[in-house]
């Protein structure tokens, strides 16, 4: 990768003498300050996808301050080649640390990241919109793989809850979201009812449904069946007994 970005002479002569010049702050001030056009110009690649181009600039700049901070001109790698990818890497990092709205793994965001690079590179080499086959293969990576980080791309931004879904905007997205249920929490003392009632005789059966779905009161029931009030009493007690019994064990 090449960046054509003229740079003073006098810019890395200075981060040579850098670390062993006396008047080091100002020569550490005047690097950055040549090497800017570097920073400003990879901020500008990665310019119309979301971010304000500012806030890129600025983060470019810090990766550039990181760059020269920890340049080493003995290892025999030129400034460039350092600097470049510190600032990209950068760059990279604001995109995925501060503008998702939801929380996702860093392997998806890195994966979205490379999903949009990919697309744009594709779109223009094939004349097409790229396929998810196209992207994965450019990529090197499974299709399955790319629809996971197309999935997770959705966490990039979040809507209002008070955005209108109506087309007369009298219904907004909040008032789209359910409620608690409390009915959930007796889903599954329902599912184990049926066998539990099925362990009770026909007569405590009947008892019980004319009760709880008849709504009788015991004197109905008792004139309904023709027994005592006391005896349906009893008969109740005791099948509801049965019935807890059940449900504990069923649970």
């Amino acid at each position: 990768m090449t960046v054509r970005t003229k740079v003073p002479e006098t810019a890395s002569e200075l981060l040579v003498t850098l670390s062993q010049h006396p008047d080091r702050p100002r020569l550490r001030e005047e690097a950055i300050e040549a090497w800017l056009p570097l920073a400003r110009h990879l901020a500008h690649r990665y310019a119309g996808r979301g971010e304000p181009t500012d806030d890129l600039v600025q983060t470019a700049t810090i990766g550039l301050i990181k760059a020269v901070d920890k340049f080493d001109p003995a290892r025999g790698v030129d400034f460039a080649g350092y600097a470049i990818p510190t600032i990209i890497g950068e760059i990279k990092r604001h995109f995925r640390d501060r503008t998702w709205s939801v929380r996702v793994p860093r392997r998806l965001q890195e994966l979205r990241l490379a999903i949009t690079e990919a697309n744009a590179t594709l779109t223009t080499t094939l004349g097409r919109s790229p396929t998810v086959a196209d992207v994965a293969a450019h990529l090197g990576v499974t299709e399955e793989d790319v629809l996971e980080g197309l999935e997770g791309a959705r966490a990039y931004n979040t809507a209002s809850l008070s955005t209108p879904v109506s087309a007369d905007g009298t219904t907004s997205l909040g008032d789209t979201i359910g409620g608690e249920d409390a009915e959930f929490e007796l889903a599954e003392t329902r599912v184990a009812l049926g066998p539990a009632l099925a362990t009770l005789d026909e007569r405590e059966q009947k008892i019980l449904t004319l009760r709880f779905y008849g709504n009788l009161t015991q004197s109905q029931i008792a004139d309904h069946i023709g027994i005592s009030q006391m005896h349906v009493s009893r008969l109740l007690t005791r099948a509801l007994t049965k019935l807890r019994g059940e449900l504990r064990e069923g649970l």
